[in-house]
């Protein structure tokens, strides 16, 4: 089964809570993973520690450095994922430095078999990515672009031509954080990807509150949760941050 059928035969609007692999310490990463998962996610992203993350604001750049300081190597980071039954289909989101590093073939085959669908590469432009879609691609692993409030309609072509699974739409210009209110661009990027492909579309920076995110799921597929989950552990520890993907599966469903 594709990430995109298997998202599309879900019946539901997506939760998507992004987590740091080796957050909020290796030992209690398991134990999140679970319990992100039992309160109704149906896809998590796993991020990959690392040192430049250009896309990621302050939340998850902290969450980041301290899995590097746990020894959260992208190594390690594919053998944890590969010993765990994560039960709902993840991906994993990666800068190209680090797969560059292991080599594109080698990096999407270990992809593959920790059991990842997807992987999403955020400062790898679609017309730079044939090398990657051609490895992505030989082994079901479902290459994930974004596409931005300034993506122009040619561009966009591209982008959906070489990707796969979900569309990654981004609300806003800047880096992930935590924000007051829905960016009024959310519904218009999401408008452009549906101009061009009925692939899932999920918005991704700055759903901060269950209220976000039901009033994402009214125009989007589903939503892509991140700095405000990070956030929750760091204020209450796991339980909260579960909490608060419970609280958004039942804003969205309600």
């Amino acid at each position: 089964m594709t990430l995109e059928s298997d998202l599309r035969d879900r019946g539901r609007k997506i939760l998507a809570p992004y987590i740091t692999c080796g957050f909020p310490s290796p030992d209690e990463f398991p134990d999140f993973l679970r319990g992100v998962v039992d309160a109704g996610a149906d896809l998590i992203e796993i991020g990959i520690p690392f040192t430049d993350p250009l896309m990621d604001g302050p939340v998850v750049q902290r969450a980041s450095d301290e899995a590097l300081r746990s020894e959260m190597r992208p190594a390690v980071v594919l053998r944890t994922l590969g010993q765990l039954d994560v039960r709902v289909p993840f991906v994993f989101m990666t800068y190209v430095n680090p797969v560059l590093a292991m080599g594109w073939e080698e990096f999407a085959t270990k992809a593959a078999e920790a059991g990842a669908s997807g992987v999403i590469i955020p400062d790898l432009p679609a017309e730079e990515a044939d090398d990657w879609v051609r490895a992505a691609g030989g082994r079901n692993l479902a290459p994930v672009f974004l596409v931005a409030p300034t993506t122009t309609k040619q561009r966009l072509v591209r982008i959906v031509e070489m990707g796969e699974g979900f569309v990654y739409c981004v609300s806003l210009l800047g880096v992930t954080g935590v924000r007051a209110s829905l960016s009024a661009r959310a519904r218009p990027v999401v408008e452009l990807v549906r101009s061009a492909t009925d692939r899932p579309a999920l918005i991704g920076l700055g759903i901060s509150t269950p209220e976000q995110a039901a009033e994402g799921c009214n125009f989007a597929d589903g939503v892509i949760v991140g700095s405000a989950l990070l956030q929750a552990v760091y204020d209450g520890g796991v339980e909260a941050g579960v909490r608060l993907i419970k609280e958004m599966r039942e804003a969205i469903d309600g």
